[in-house]
């Protein structure tokens, strides 16, 4: 398996957060910026693009020949499905598909006076009507997704491990290329997880807007190819 690990675009979250917005405006479920739009437009391209002339052996770790991605997951943050929604319009092979344990560190909350309030999120009705081209899983309920406590911080690492391990179940002996559109937070906790560490981890994992991180995962071998490349950028375009 080749493994993608894509943050979603730039959210009106991130773009509060990088104009000094007040924390009391910060949304739940977050939309995209028109910034983040653009980039997850840009990525889209990027991945679409292909050169069936390079022979680069034996797993083209530089995607000289292009990425050929033949499975792609979302968590079910808004942001995180917009972003997804934009990348499948351009690889019209690839299905989304909702996979709900890569949410963000925390889940759906609001701060409320210092206090971490969860919120129940859309149900499976409001994802049918928003997006429509979404594979849901059957387990998915008719009442918001989320509707629980915040996430506490004890239960990440064990959420990491579980994604690994049904990643690997389903993919990890094949020849597939799966792309996964997750969270910056989140990709700590599973990176760590893939690489046999436990918290707090000795180093940190920086995964800009709409980056790149690639692993080559065999039953023998797992092997870091690339960290957070976002090429497919302009310098000014670049955010976190």
């Amino acid at each position: 398996m080749q493994l993608y690990l894509i943050r979603h675009a730039q959210s009106f979250n991130n773009a509060l957060a990088a104009n000094g917005g007040p924390e009391a405006s910060r949304h739940f479920d977050p939309p995209l910026s028109e910034l983040g739009r653009r980039q997850a437009e840009r990525l889209a391209e990027h991945l679409a693009q292909s050169d069936p002339t390079v022979t680069t052996a034996p797993i083209d770790p530089q995607n000289r020949a292009g990425f050929g991605l033949t499975h792609l997951y979302t968590s079910l943050m808004a942001r995180a499905i917009t972003t997804g929604t934009l990348l499948a319009e351009r690889l019209p092979r690839v299905q989304l598909r909702a996979w709900e344990d890569w949410h963000e560190e925390g889940g759906l909350y609001l701060n409320q006076a210092g206090q971490f309030v969860g919120q129940p999120g859309p149900g499976r009705a409001d994802f049918a009507r928003d997006y429509p081209s979404l594979v849901l899983p059957d387990s998915l309920a008719e009442g918001g997704w989320w509707n629980r406590p915040f996430e506490a911080e004890a239960g990440r690492p064990e959420r990491a491990r579980r994604v690994l391990a049904q990643l690997l179940e389903e993919h990890g002996d094949t020849s597939h290329n799966v792309g996964v559109i997750t969270h910056g937070g989140f990709i700590v906790h599973f990176l760590g997880a893939l690489l046999g560490l436990t918290p707090p981890y000795p180093l940190g994992f920086l995964a800009n807007n709409t980056s790149l991180t690639r692993f080559s995962i065999t039953p023998a071998a797992r092997h870091l190819v690339y960290l957070n490349r976002c090429e497919h950028l302009t310098a000014e375009m670049i955010t976190y």
